[in-house]
């Protein structure tokens, strides 16, 4: 009896309009790719779609529901309940409107944004991953990504892209 093979997802945030070239070579194995808001242009889904199925959700720099993209999702892969929003932290704290979707929501996983900082923990049972910024540079925060692989484990890792696009 063979295993499964492992699922790979790439997962991005806050590009704010800015496709970097290094997403294609990141996200080159991705069997899906989950883009958690803040797009600032729907060509940077396009361009995410031709490598992989994607699913997205709006930001508040996209007008959430009048960009045309949902403002939650929720998905299934690899068994998985993966649950996606913007806004689940703000100032460094769960909000009342994000714990409020993770007690509706009940995910294995929840994907988000808005805070422009990686986090990769876990709150009871859930995985809670942000995969950081991969628009402009701002603040101090480094631009990221992320990778989700589902297999015969869990496993999460954020990846680190230049400052400056390649």
């Amino acid at each position: 009896m063979s295993r499964p093979r492992p699922i790979c997802i790439g997962v991005i945030a806050d590009t704010h309009g800015l496709f970097d070239p290094a997403i294609l070579r990141h996200f080159q194995h991705a069997d899906h790719i989950v883009h958690a808001g803040d797009i600032g242009k729907p060509v940077v889904i396009d361009q995410l779609k031709t490598i992989a199925p994607v699913t997205v959700v709006s930001g508040n720099v996209d007008g959430y529901e009048e960009s045309g993209f949902q403002s939650e999702a929720m998905i299934e892969l690899a068994g998985r309940r993966i649950a996606v929003r913007h806004i689940l932290y703000a100032s460094g704290t769960l909000t009342a409107e994000g714990r409020a979707f993770l007690d509706r929501m009940r995910p294995d996983i929840c994907i988000f944004g808005h805070t422009h900082q990686p986090k990769n923990e876990w709150l009871g049972g859930t995985l809670l991953f942000n995969p950081g910024s991969a628009g402009p540079k701002r603040f101090a925060l480094p631009r990221m990504l992320g990778m989700i692989t589902i297999g015969a484990r869990l496993s999460a890792r954020h990846v680190r892209l230049n400052d400056r696009m390649t």
